[in-house]
């Protein structure tokens, strides 16, 4: 038996593995939420989380509740036992997608960057689209036939404002609160049934959606930024505030494991970008 290289392994899952983890990997997520996660874990951040908890040698479990207001709350900072708030006693310890500098949770290095993007379906008279603005530009009675969904907040819902087309657009709720249809899915659903035509939508959604069609039906726009209207977004890994051992091991797994992260994601055809450098920083 060869005991040097016994030990250096050891050493080396101990150099990540922080005291107080436990020998699961306990992740908080919206049991329906394409193509982020679900219950078949057939999202890409269930991929990315089965992959890290079988580096860490780890029994993957999950905490389950929609991703609504609440969520951090109910999942995150909720203690199993509330007598009992050791850091192994709470209902689970890893958000796996929140937006960088989310304020809700102390946060790891970003580990991919998106953009929204105007999804236009093609053959209802809009394929001559090529750029966002375009729609400013159009003459009054094609404006007035737009049906483009607008969401209750977010910044497709600000350039429409800024763009004077708000009387053009259809309402949505961003959390829809329907147990069997997330927003994407009521998204896709509308664009099938003609309720809408086009929709200023967050590139992993976009690409739920595209799925969901036969290949080449829609027209895909990547929005640009402004001042004051951005559009991309990086995003990262969230846990409990103070919890920095759990955050410096998910930042060496992210590093770690950036072209296998990179590859899971464009599985499912999401916009990437690369992740800016001015995202990359210490949350300490």
């Amino acid at each position: 038996m060869r005991i040097i290289p016994l030990i250096t392994a050891l050493c080396l899952a101990a150099a990540i593995i922080p005291a107080h983890a436990a020998d699961t990997f306990k992740v908080c997520a919206d049991p329906l939420n394409p193509p982020y996660s679900s219950q078949k874990e057939d999202g890409f951040e269930n991929k990315i989380a089965a992959l890290f908890a079988q580096q860490l040698g780890q029994k993957l479990e999950y905490t389950w509740f929609a991703q609504r207001i609440g969520f951090i709350r109910n999942t995150l900072t909720a203690p199993i036992d509330e007598r009992d708030t050791k850091d192994d006693a709470y209902k689970c310890d890893i958000v796996m997608g929140v937006p960088d500098g989310y304020d809700l949770t102390l946060n790891t290095i970003p580990y991919y960057q998106s953009t929204y993007v105007l999804l236009i379906a093609k053959g209802r008279g809009w394929d001559d689209i090529k750029a966002a603005q375009e729609l400013t530009a159009l003459p009054l009675a094609r404006q007035e036939a737009l049906k483009i969904a607008m969401f209750d907040r977010g910044p497709g819902t600000t350039w429409l404002q800024k763009n004077a087309l708000l009387d053009q657009g259809i309402p949505y709720q961003s959390m829809s609160g329907d147990q069997e249809n997330n927003t994407a899915m009521e998204i896709a659903r509308d664009l099938k049934a003609k309720k809408i035509d086009m929709v200023i939508l967050w590139g992993p959604m976009a690409a739920y959606v595209t799925a969901q069609s036969p290949k080449n039906s829609f027209t895909v726009i990547p929005m640009q930024s402004t001042p004051g209207n951005k559009f991309e977004f990086a995003m990262a890994m969230g846990v409990r505030k103070g919890d920095k051992a759990r955050k410096a091991q998910l930042d060496k797994l992210i590093t770690a494991n950036a072209d296998k992260i990179q590859a899971i994601i464009a599985k499912y055809h999401v916009p990437l970008l690369p992740i800016s450098k001015k995202s990359i920083k210490d949350d300490d």
